[in-house]
């Protein structure tokens, strides 16, 4: 299980809602993921206009935990903002604070994430920053009071899975807060590979909504979080330069 703050979820797998070619599809994904979280950006919303089009019109939404990022914000005065319109509307005081420093790579300012963060916690929030792979940063973000760190595995939609395994590893490895993998994440082999490193959970939205069967996908990043968890708690063998035969060499009949 999963404890974000003070709460636990069944799953380690958030998904986005966005990018599907059609609601019914973004619905049969959802259920096929299992997943307990999702994640949608609140710019993406009227939230407080009833009839303008929701994409989220089709999901079940008592059945899950909403997580508002701040999409689209460049700064930290837009991401509190944003959040704080999340809020008002009654969709959920947890947030991923996303704050974009660069289009082209959509990679976060690790600046405007720091202020919008310390910000979010003053104003009682529960805090996911969405960062980059660097370990000082996560640090930082751990010691504001942030409940999660959510480091890229590669730039958003890039399908590019876990660059940087080592600098993953050195987050893991230090946070005792849960470390959420997102952005990136092109196959159930980057999920199960981000999860036998160690991290707590994976957050997805493309490597879904843009396959060529979402619903099946989505079930497949299921079981890939799955399998890669229970290979993090069973420990993998350490890797030999030279082969080891698989059956005993003693006490064989010649």
């Amino acid at each position: 299980m999963l404890t974000i703050g003070q709460t636990t979820f069944q799953s380690r797998l958030l998904l986005g809602t966005g990018k599907y070619p059609d609601v019914t599809t973004q619905q049969q994904a959802v259920e096929a993921s299992g997943a307990d979280i999702l994640t949608f950006s609140v710019r993406r919303m009227d939230i407080f206009e009833a009839s303008q089009p929701n994409f989220l019109e089709a999901l079940d939404l008592s059945q899950y935990h909403l997580l508002p990022n701040t999409a689209g914000a460049k700064t930290a005065e837009e991401a509190v903002r944003l959040a704080k319109l999340a809020r008002a509307s009654g969709l959920c005081d947890m947030v991923k604070v996303e704050v974009i420093g660069c289009d082209k790579t959509l990679l976060p300012d690790p600046i405007e994430t720091l202020r919008a963060s310390e910000e979010l916690l003053k104003e009682g929030f529960t805090v996911l920053p969405y960062t980059s792979d660097d370990l000082l940063l996560a640090r930082r973000l751990e010691e504001l009071g942030c409940h999660a760190i959510m480091p890229a595995a590669s730039p958003i939609g890039s399908g590019q899975g876990i660059l940087n395994p080592l600098a993953l590893s050195f987050i893991i490895e230090q946070m005792t807060v849960p470390v959420i993998v997102d952005a990136g994440i092109g196959s159930p082999t980057d999920v199960a590979y981000a999860m036998e490193l160690g991290a707590d959970a994976v957050l997805l939205n493309s490597a879904v909504a843009h396959a060529n069967d979402p619903v099946k996908m989505a079930r497949a990043m299921k079981l890939a979080v799955e399998a890669g968890r229970l290979g993090f708690e069973a420990g993998r063998i350490e890797k030999k330069r030279y082969a080891t035969a698989s059956s005993p060499e003693t006490g064989m009949s010649r």
